[in-house]
């Protein structure tokens, strides 16, 4: 298989409800390639199956049918605890909603990644995460708590825990949705520079026109099926 690919699906369905007189099948095969250094653009109208689409990608969700290989690893096979090893080690997350612990500082967010993996705080960590911090314009508030910064602020929080295993695909579900257009416009500027330093594959969910023509390319999710 081919290195440059980190993303592959084959015929991936989900249905829900499965046995039942309720039974939805939400996806309905779809076909989808990233390679490294990829930035596309997913829309689609409210319930079309994008957020399906990511949590299945993110491995958070198991497909009905079809393949899904994730850095040349077949995922449909392995079992709980590899998924979440998988996970934790290749995917990040940047959600609409930050979820960020507000009684945690900025710092100590980034880190928490960091610490599920290793179980127990280091020097290397906190180097990695002030790294990060600096990455994204918050050197002057890392000793700050979360719940006492900005909406933009927080995202680029979110964004650097995001990056704290250095992943090699980052899915963000409407990273922009809840911000102000002057800090949407920097928070993509941000995810762009990370996808151009780092060769960082990036999935990015949009309602936004305009943010989307500034992806390398668009799909469209329309009642399950995929098209670009």
């Amino acid at each position: 298989m081919d290195n440059n690919v980190v993303v592959r699906l084959r015929g991936v369905r989900k249905a829900f409800n499965i046995g039942t007189p309720f039974e939805t099948e939400v996806l309905h095969g779809i076909d989808l390639t990233l390679h490294r250094g990829d930035f596309c653009a997913v829309m689609g109208p409210s319930g079309s199956g994008k957020s399906t689409l990511l949590n299945i990608v993110g491995l958070l969700d198991r497909p009905t049918a079809g393949t899904l290989l994730i850095c040349s690893e077949e995922t449909t096979t392995l079992n709980d605890r590899e998924l979440t090893r998988l996970r934790g080690h290749t995917i990040g997350f940047v959600f609409q909603y930050h979820h960020l612990i507000t009684a945690f500082t900025a710092l100590e967010n980034v880190m928490i990644p960091m610490l599920g993996a290793a179980g127990f705080p280091n020097a290397q960590m906190r180097e990695r995460a002030e790294q990060l911090i600096e990455s994204v314009g918050l050197t002057t508030w890392k000793d700050n708590l979360a719940g006492n910064m900005s909406g933009g602020q927080q995202q680029r929080v979110a964004i650097a825990r995001a990056l704290a295993m250095s992943p090699a695909v980052l899915l963000a579900d409407e990273p922009t949705g809840n911000l102000d257009t002057k800090s949407a416009d920097a928070v993509f500027a941000l995810l762009r520079q990370v996808n151009q330093e780092h060769g960082t594959t990036i999935l990015f969910v949009t309602h936004n026109p305009s943010l989307a023509n500034l992806c390398d390319k668009t799909i469209q999710v329309i009642d399950g099926l995929l098209t670009e």
